[in-house]
């Protein structure tokens, strides 16, 4: 295998994915006359209802205006979770005095990690393919679209009749309204992943997950990061204990955290950037001034919606997106959307299931809704975060409905012998029915499935207790929270009937 820091393999690794996401000889096929459903976007949420409707014998056509993949293969999932891996061997490097094993000092080829990042990126491409699409009976058309009527898409010289449509064109980052933050050159998810030089010192302007992945990632790596935010704590929509756990160990790992504050101005110094903050945790009245080589900017995202020509379908939109009703169908009965382009779960298990969702409802008259979705999200730090259900804020303020159990991972063996102690299993219940889930844990993406399963299902903490986990593994932490429930149940008046019992029993 060619070295990583080739630079004719790095570039070929692009042309790879290229190749199978934009075929640079691709020529748009000839419309049929009507189709039963015409995609907008590549992305999952495209895909997902692209492939599956062709699979069931329709008529499908879809347009991508970029990229197939989407921000998921090309910016967003597969990148970033690549460049965590590399970023993982250097925590555990960390570790090793502690668990008895000490190695020569860990030298990071950054060039080599990107390098990496591309290739994976790559492979995964396959799975996204043009070809694949067409020879699943997909009608690929590349270019930028938009409604000419109710019942039909325009792209480049063609127009593609359909009986139903889904726009499915996702989001994009968003960029804060911050002085001069428009004459900085700065990074995005769309940008970050192409870099080749390691910035010295990496500004991060957003505190929610792909900030804390990217900073802790980064820092892992050799940056210098700084972690900006107006909001007090990491992670708002978590759990602020588990917000608690990841600043302490983002923080071991070289971050600055300055959360609280707000970024007055920026501005570039001699190819440098220069943030001006006010305020902060310390002192609200303060100001300081932050200078770094490089700028990141993961303060939210934007649905795509611009050039669609939205009025000429009868869809209406706002600022969240294309507005749909609970079976994702817009203002235009024809028309339905699905992704980042009209949920507020903008990750891609969410387009994928809502995708599934569109396709009953499009296509057969379903009346399938959103709202039954149980959507999980992961935060992909060391430690991740994960979460599912109600959160304990809700939990809080449920007047005694819900009841909450906390088992830390000191009390399981697992993360003793691991050394992965600092962390925790919480369950949300209403009279031992599942309501939420989070869990703080190394592999806490693994985790939730199986809190997400029972959250789904209908299920109870008591069947959490009764079904058999391997010992010794995290995953226990879900039993014994069941576990500690079933004891919780055992009432004075229990135990009394049952002392009887044993009694008359003895005798």
């Amino acid at each position: 295998m060619a070295p990583l820091l080739d630079a004719t393999a790095d570039e070929a690794a692009d042309l790879e994915r290229l190749a199978h996401v934009r075929p640079p000889a691709w020529t748009n096929p000839t419309p049929a006359p009507v189709y039963d459903l015409v995609v907008l976007g590549g992305g999952t949420a495209g895909l997902v209802c692209a492939m599956g409707a062709a699979g069931l014998g329709a008529r499908v056509a879809l347009v991508e205006r970029h990229l197939l993949g989407g921000d998921c293969l090309n910016t967003g999932c597969v990148p970033s979770k690549a460049l965590i891996r590399s970023a993982r061997v250097v925590g555990e490097w960390r570790r090793g005095p502690a668990l008895g094993v000490t190695a020569a000092e860990v030298r990071v080829d950054f060039a080599g990690v990107m390098a990496r990042v591309r290739a994976r990126r790559a492979v995964v491409a396959a799975h996204d393919a043009a070809e694949r699409l067409r020879g699943a009976g997909v009608d690929v058309f590349f270019g930028d679209a938009g409604f000419v009527d109710r019942r039909s898409v325009g792209v480049a010289d063609r127009r593609l009749r359909f009986r139903r449509a889904v726009i499915a064109t996702g989001s994009r980052p968003a960029v804060p309204p911050i002085e001069g933050l428009d004459t900085v050159p700065l990074l995005t998810n769309e940008s970050i992943f192409e870099l080749r030089e390691q910035p010295r010192r990496l500004l991060v302007i957003g505190a929610g997950p792909i900030g804390c992945e990217l900073g802790q990632a980064f820092a892992r790596l050799g940056s210098s990061v700084t972690l900006i935010d107006q909001a007090d704590r990491l992670l708002p929509r978590d759990d602020p204990d588990a917000a608690t756990i990841l600043a302490r160990h983002l923080r071991r790992d070289g971050v600055q955290l300055e959360l609280g504050v707000r970024v007055e101005r920026a501005e570039s110094d001699a190819g440098a950037v220069r943030l001006t903050l006010s305020g902060g945790q310390a002192d609200a009245g303060r100001t300081c001034v932050l200078h770094g080589d490089a700028l990141l900017v993961a303060a939210g995202r934007v649905p795509n919606v611009d050039g669609l020509d939205l009025d000429a379908a009868g869809v209406r939109a706002g600022r969240s997106g294309v507005d749909v009703d609970d079976r994702l169908q817009s203002s235009n009965p024809r028309v339905y959307a699905s992704g980042d382009v009209c949920s507020d779960f903008k990750f891609t298990h969410a387009a994928d299931a809502l995708s599934r969702l569109v396709l009953q409802n499009a296509l057969f008259f379903g009346r399938r809704s959103a709202r039954a979705l149980v959507i999980p999200w992961v935060t992909y730090t060391d430690p991740e975060v994960a979460h599912v259900g109600v959160t304990s804020g809700e939990a809080s303020r449920s007047a005694g409905r819900l009841d909450t159990i906390t088992v830390p991972l000191s009390e399981i063996d697992r993360a003793i012998v691991d050394d992965e102690t600092d962390g925790f299993v919480r369950v949300h219940h209403e009279k031992g029915r599942l309501r939420g889930c989070t869990i703080v844990a190394p592999r806490a993406g693994d985790m939730i499935g199986e809190a997400v399963y029972v959250l789904t299902h209908g299920g109870s903490l008591a069947a959490l207790s009764g079904t058999v986990h391997p010992y010794p593994t995290a995953s226990e932490a879900l039993r014994i929270a069941g576990d500690v429930y079933r004891r919780q149940a055992l009432t004075p008046r229990v135990r009394r009937w049952l002392t009887r019992y044993f009694t008359w029993t003895r005798g």
